[in-house]
């Protein structure tokens, strides 16, 4: 069996990365911030995971073409990247986890964290538009 070519990142044109370096070096910070809050996210419930891969990937292609292509190639991380690249949608068990996630989670903090309405009213109402948005966007 032959193995699987590596996907390959677009290249990233030297005129879409800035030349400013406080400005490189914010977008390099916000990126690999992005990535850290993505890999939390895979692991709790109550944050997402693509979307903050996505705006790593921004970020990495607005700052540095190395880390942009190390993120898109990633065996783990890479493959929603590259289905978002393509198709411009997540998939739809990806939104079902999501959804299913952020239910447990608002149910587990009304249940046994909350002590008033004000943390499950606020979360429903976070967790709920990011939901719908989750539900009727791509």
């Amino acid at each position: 069996m032959e193995p699987r070519p590596e996907p390959i990142a677009p290249e990233v044109p030297e005129s879409h990365v800035l030349a400013c370096p406080p400005a490189r070096h914010g977008l390099i910070a916000f990126g690999w911030l992005c990535v850290g809050l993505g890999v939390i996210g895979a692991f709790l419930p109550v944050m997402p995971t693509t979307i903050f891969l996505i705006l790593a990937l921004w970020a990495f292609s607005k700052s540095s073409a190395r880390f942009h292509g190390w993120l898109y190639n990633h065996p783990r991380l890479g493959r929603t990247l590259r289905a978002w690249q393509a198709h411009r949608v997540i998939p739809i068990p990806a939104k079902c986890l999501a959804v299913s996630m952020m239910t447990a989670s608002l149910l587990y903090v009304t249940f046994f964290v909350a002590e008033g309405w004000a943390l499950p009213l606020g979360l429903a109402l976070g967790l709920g538009g990011a939901g719908l948005g989750l539900g009727l966007g791509p």
